[in-house]
């Protein structure tokens, strides 16, 4: 978790942004019987990161017996420290009740939720949960969705390739995605195991975010983030084509402009706002005066 700071903040200075969370552990970092320890543990290092750093916790299952204790801890002591609360195995909306209720009870109501997806019946489930007001992003849980198929789904829909082909979890990822874009929400990507081969990582990256809809991914090593950081930048050539639609758009008070011999309207407007708020998102040098209108 520290090393997962550290190189936070190396490449916050590189980028001159934040390019990515760092999330502390409970649900798989915290050893049995040690669950108290480990909390208290990622409320310290919440608390001690720089005020530039955007840390947030995954704390147990809503149905773990230390759920309550995890929120009450973190969220109650380093809520106002975090940019989101994760919670892993949401199932249902009254899932994410109890998730609410609890951060509400730990004085962290104005905390963003995250959550996970990965059975099922939280698929099928996932428009529900994304149209819920405190829920702010859905993140796809691999492992667990193909595990949950009890044998249906081979290891195989696991791997770099197969999680892109199986027909099952290619599926659950377009349905999450959808979910969260017809609820303005944010669609997180599951991990990449395969941390060693970057050119695959490169692929899966690009699939995931120009394919299939998402707009963030995990890392699971070091390694892999800058290869995500690039793949969820737009091109520089995207970006100049960005710039120079939206000066004209607001110089014509935002009626219609043409541009290389192709009609822009509001409609494409907000297609290449996203574009500049992605690029400033992602390191890249912008124009004061398009900072200052779009980026304060």
């Amino acid at each position: 978790m520290r090393k997962s700071l550290q190189l936070q903040a190396e490449l916050s200075a590189e980028f001159g942004a934040c390019v990515f969370d760092v999330t502390l552990d409970c649900e798989d970092g915290a050893p049995v019987g040690g669950e108290a320890e480990h909390a208290a543990l990622v409320t310290e290092l919440a608390l001690g990161a720089p005020a530039a750093a955007r840390v947030a916790a995954r704390v147990h299952p809503v149905n773990h017996p230390h759920f309550e204790a995890d929120v009450a801890t973190i969220a109650g002591q380093a809520g106002a420290r975090l940019c989101h609360l994760m919670v892993p195995k949401v199932e249902s909306v009254a899932d994410v009740e109890r998730a609410v209720a609890a951060m509400d009870a730990a004085g962290a109501a104005a905390l963003p939720l995250h959550v996970l997806i990965e059975s099922p019946a939280a698929v099928h489930r996932a428009f529900d949960i994304a149209a819920h007001p405190r829920v702010a992003s859905l993140s796809f849980g691999l492992m667990d969705f193909v595990s949950a198929h009890g044998g249906a789904i081979p290891a195989s829909a696991m791997t770099l390739a197969g999680q892109f082909s199986h027909p099952h979890v290619l599926r659950a990822k377009i349905e999450m995605a959808a979910a969260c874009h017809a609820h303005g929400k944010v669609p997180s990507h599951n991990v990449v195991t395969e941390f060693k081969d970057l050119p695959a990582l490169q692929n899966a990256v690009r699939k995931a975010a120009t394919e299939l809809g998402y707009t963030r991914m995990w890392s699971i090593h070091p390694d892999q983030i800058r290869a995500i950081v690039a793949a969820f930048s737009p091109a520089e050539a995207e970006i100049e084509t960005a710039l120079a639609i939206v000066e004209r758009a607001a110089a014509a008070d935002w009626a219609p402009v043409q541009y290389e011999g192709r009609l822009h309207d509001r409609a494409s407007y907000r297609y290449y706002w996203q574009v500049i708020e992605r690029a400033h998102q992602t390191g890249h040098a912008l124009p004061e005066t398009v900072r200052g209108w779009f980026l304060a």
